[in-house]
């Protein structure tokens, strides 16, 4: 997740400096800035432990794509848009025997984790799902992030009240879904493609999803009188 950061930091600062250069230079194309800022991503990063360089090597098609419209001003069209989620849609797997619903407790420490993936990381570590920094999840959190939205009360507010019933089938196979793959939903989504990316396992999903529907997590128990 580090080189992650540290790569968009260089990015930025890449492009900060080549965009100061413009007044001098008479102006730069966007394809020469992004030619410099790829060939200098390619020439500071080396591999270390598990932090190999498939992480940023090839450039995602989707992450160009939105980081274009982003930089642009220009919204992607809808064509483009549904060509997104159709694609990411069909990364998506379900559990292979059926079970979406893992414990809400295991689902609780991975979504309060952000360690994992680092080149100082055994590759047997297993990966928190750093869902803190961007969601609030309970009550008693004192620190949290608010990128995305809170998740207070994430299975009560969509009527579920048995994750087990059939009744809830549908909204069990979106949340596992949009933990799997975000982008299926919401192309340009910042969200992590935990199950996708292989951020977290299939076991890990399972818990998350607990954790996010079970009347008994702190997710959705009510507040105290």
């Amino acid at each position: 997740m580090k080189i992650k950061l540290i790569a968009k930091a260089l990015v930025a600062a890449a492009a900060l400096m080549l965009l100061q250069s413009v007044s001098h230079s008479g102006g730069v194309a966007a394809a020469d800035l992004d030619r410099k800022a790829y060939e200098m991503m390619r020439s500071s990063f080396t591999e270390r432990g598990i932090a190999t360089m498939d992480r940023l090597f090839p450039l995602d098609p989707v992450n160009q794509r939105c980081a274009e419209a982003e930089r642009s001003g220009k919204p992607l069209d809808d064509a483009t848009l549904r060509q997104i989620q159709e694609s990411q849609m069909r990364t998506i797997r379900l559990p292979a025997d059926g079970r979406f619903l893992g414990e809400w407790r295991e689902g609780e420490l991975i979504a309060q984790s952000g360690r994992g993936l680092t080149w100082t990381d055994a590759a047997v570590l297993a990966a928190g799902g750093n869902c803190f920094n961007c969601h609030q999840m309970t009550r008693e959190e004192i620190s949290f992030g608010n990128l995305g939205p809170s998740l207070l009360n994430y299975g009560r507010l969509r009527g579920v009240t048995d994750p087990s019933s059939t009744d809830a089938r549908a909204i069990i196979e979106y949340t596992w879904g949009v933990i799997w793959n975000p982008r299926a939903f919401f192309p340009c989504s910042k969200m992590p493609r935990a199950g996708h990316k292989g951020i977290l396992t299939e076991e890990q999903v399972r818990h998350v999803v607990a954790f996010l529907l079970d009347p008994n997590s702190p997710v959705n128990r009510p507040a105290a009188p």
